[in-house]
């Protein structure tokens, strides 16, 4: 993905682009360290997995997903040999991003039997974080930051937390533009202003469904797609904030 596919997010576009050339230069400019990675906080639906593969995107490098869930494994020390696997292969791929979504739910500490494992995966989790060599940019998700252990909030785990939240007005105008595109469409033959009031409170992706809801209802009516099929998809939709 690309920065120009997502809608806000300016600082985080801008924090990327200062840090590209040290990360991708071997060796980095004089008196700078590659970054080492982000994590990106907030509400469902906003954006947070786009960004994630964007931020790949903005440094020009590949993009792995690690995904915790395949990593578990019911037998002793298999879990934590499948995680040290798998963080070699990626250094291998080094200049690299490595994406972990929803990382609360690999690592979250609870009272089940599981706990003891969680914490082994996380302590050596934390330990390649702080000492890896490899020029791997580790981009982090999550939904609820509760569940997260404080040991990888701490400062210094990563190099800025993010917050990504409902978009305001200027950044919903931007994904309704980027999805009427998406789909062919001229945002310049539709009433925006119109638009961006009506879906106040929605998250990226529940102005993207109400897109396609008002597109099936177009298509049943085999009409055109206007301003009133859009805004009547809009206001029967109920947002998850409300």
């Amino acid at each position: 993905a690309r920065f120009a596919d997502v809608g806000g997010a300016r600082r985080l576009k801008r924090w990327v682009e200062q840090r590209r050339a040290p990360f991708v230069q071997d060796p980095p400019p004089p008196g700078l360290e590659p970054p080492k990675g982000v994590l990106l906080l907030g509400v469902q639906g906003c954006g947070k997995s786009l960004l994630a593969k964007a931020v790949a995107g903005g440094f020009g490098v590949p993009l792995v997903r690690l995904d915790f869930g395949t990593l578990y494994d019911k037998y002793h020390g298999e879990t934590e040999k499948n995680l040290r696997a798998a963080l070699a292969s990626t250094e291998q791929l080094a200049p690299c991003v490595l994406w972990i979504d929803e990382i609360e739910k690999g690592l979250a500490a609870g009272n089940g039997e599981n706990d003891g494992l969680s914490r082994r995966v996380l302590g050596y989790l934390l330990t390649w974080m702080a000492e890896r060599k490899s020029r791997v940019f580790l981009v982090a998700t999550a939904n609820q930051v509760h569940e997260l252990p404080a040991e990888l909030l701490r400062k210094g785990r990563f190099d800025e937390i993010f917050f990504v939240d409902l978009p305001d007005a200027e950044t919903r105008a931007q994904v309704l533009d980027l999805h009427l595109r998406r789909r062919g469409l001229d945002p310049a033959a539709f009433d925006v202003a119109a638009l961006v009031q009506a879906c106040e409170g929605f998250s990226g992706a529940e102005i993207e469904q109400g897109i396609v809801a008002a597109l099936y209802a177009a298509h049943a009516e085999n009409a055109a797609l206007d301003d009133a099929l859009l805004l009547a998809a809009l206001r029967t939709t109920s947002p998850l904030s409300a």
